[in-house]
């Protein structure tokens, strides 16, 4: 099948030509048509698939017609989680629109209000967004959805991890009722199908991504960990891969990136760190540089699981495993991008094994363990069915054992009338601390009142 069968407009057809693009993907074979006859869509599929231009090449067409109402509101509002996913799909837009004639902008946080006040005061044809600064204008009465024709929710399943829900149905709110909705994530199911059953109508379904898929383009490892330390050794080594062209290390948060990052400079690495406290133009600067080739290491919190597209990145590596299970299906997938292969390794310590249980039952599969000679782990991997054996941080040392007192017999009379009546000692210790009522000094009489008597 070729481009051309989708009867796309021809200005849109010679951009995808000048891209390289020739055969669809699966979710745009199937999506375009759909999208083109006007239903409302929810569709899922795995991050790298192409699932940006499925929407992206029938929207532009659309905004080469004539538009259904007058006014200076965007037609098409696309709401994405992040300012990087953001970006990603502003420059689809801008790679097969560029020959089309349409205004287009961004909303996004970490930069300047002006230019964006600016921006929405003029007419508008597409917008693309992330919920909290959208949300910021329509509070200043600044959006107009009045001629909204199409409302696209990428990345759905990540808009409910971070929380965005009650966002988005404050920004869908006043949107036209008759529209077209598309609704495009990593799952379907849950939350997020419970999110597009409210807001879709009547909606076509398209089902490819599946959890459970081994993502056999990406070579996945677990290495079991006995701290920190031992995680910086590992990360050295697989650092010191031949095969290694560029990396994605990623960190729980943001201080632990940078430091890291500085860490590796000083090592000698091409490194640098990305994460939500630094500003758009420092995020977007570090990018550009992961692409251009400057930058071979990038240290990145979550922000960076989702959006970011960069074709050259070998290896992944979780330094720290993420919190959420279907963060790790994205963190992967920066690496075996379009038929490329890739690795991805886990540094797994005790306390986050739990974590690990949870990415394998949503996947469907248990990830192989390795190990590399001279940098074993001196602790055991848990056994099925029990909790990680890793010391709790609330568990305190048995004073009682350490003294060599009674408590440590188990069975004489005086651990009995401990144990007999367990409120007692509480209510003793109580009053052992309860501050003994002050006695008020009698209040001393000025001096004339003494000399009067």
């Amino acid at each position: 099948m070729h481009f051309n069968e989708f009867q796309l407009d021809p200005l849109i057809l010679r951009a995808v030509d000048a891209a390289g693009f020739s055969t669809p993907t699966p979710i745009q074979k199937k999506a375009i048509p759909l999208v083109l006859s006007g239903v409302d869509l929810m569709a899922s599929a795995q991050t790298g698939t192409g699932k940006t231009a499925a929407f992206v090449l029938p929207t532009l067409h659309r905004l080469m017609q004539p538009p259904a109402k007058k006014g200076r509101g965007p037609r098409v509002l696309v709401l994405t989680p992040t300012r990087e996913l953001a970006a990603q799909v502003d420059a689809d837009i801008q790679k097969f629109g560029r020959s089309c004639q349409f205004t287009a902008g961004n909303i996004v946080g970490g930069v300047g209000y002006a230019p964006q006040i600016k921006l929405l005061k003029r007419p508008l044809d597409l917008l693309v967004a992330t919920p909290g600064r959208l949300m910021a204008h329509m509070e200043q009465g600044l959006v107009d959805f009045s001629r909204l024709e199409v409302f696209i929710l990428d990345e759905a399943d990540r808009m409910l991890d971070m929380g965005f829900v009650p966002a988005v149905r404050k920004i869908s709110a006043p949107m036209p009722k008759k529209r077209q909705t598309l609704l495009f994530s990593a799952t379907l199911e849950g939350q997020v199908l419970n999110m597009a059953q409210e807001m879709l109508n009547k909606p076509e379904r398209i089902q490819l991504a599946v959890n459970s898929r081994r993502h056999d383009d990406i070579a996945q490892h677990v290495y079991l960990a006995d701290d920190a330390a031992h995680k910086q050794a590992l990360l050295e080594h697989h650092l010191k891969d031949e095969t290694l062209r560029q990396a994605v290390v990623f960190t729980r948060t943001k201080r632990r990136a940078d430091r890291l990052a500085t860490k590796l400079i000083r090592s000698g690495y091409k490194a640098a760190p990305l994460h939500g406290d630094m500003r758009q133009g420092a995020r977007k600067k570090t990018i550009a540089k992961m692409k251009s080739g400057q930058v071979s290491i990038l240290v990145a919190t979550d922000v960076a699981a989702r959006g970011l597209d960069i074709k050259d990145i070998s290896h992944v590596i979780n330094l720290d495993l993420p919190m959420v299970a279907e963060d790790y299906i994205h963190r992967i997938g920066r690496t075996g991008r379009a038929g490329a292969t890739g690795m991805a390794a886990s540094f797994v310590s005790l306390e986050e094994w739990e974590l690990l249980t949870a990415i394998q039952k949503l996947t469907g599969w248990e990830l192989p363990r390795e190990t590399i000679p001279g940098l074993e782990a001196r602790s055991q991997e848990p056994r099925k069915g029990s909790r990680s054996n890793a010391p709790s941080k609330k568990s305190k040392p048995n004073r009682n054992r350490r003294r060599g007192g009674r408590g440590d017999q188990g069975g004489g009379p005086s651990a009995k009338k401990k144990t007999a009546n367990p409120g007692a000692k509480k209510a003793a210790k109580k009053r052992t601390f309860r501050r003994p009522p002050s006695k008020k000094r009698p209040r001393r009489r000025p001096a004339s009142a003494r000399a009067a008597n």
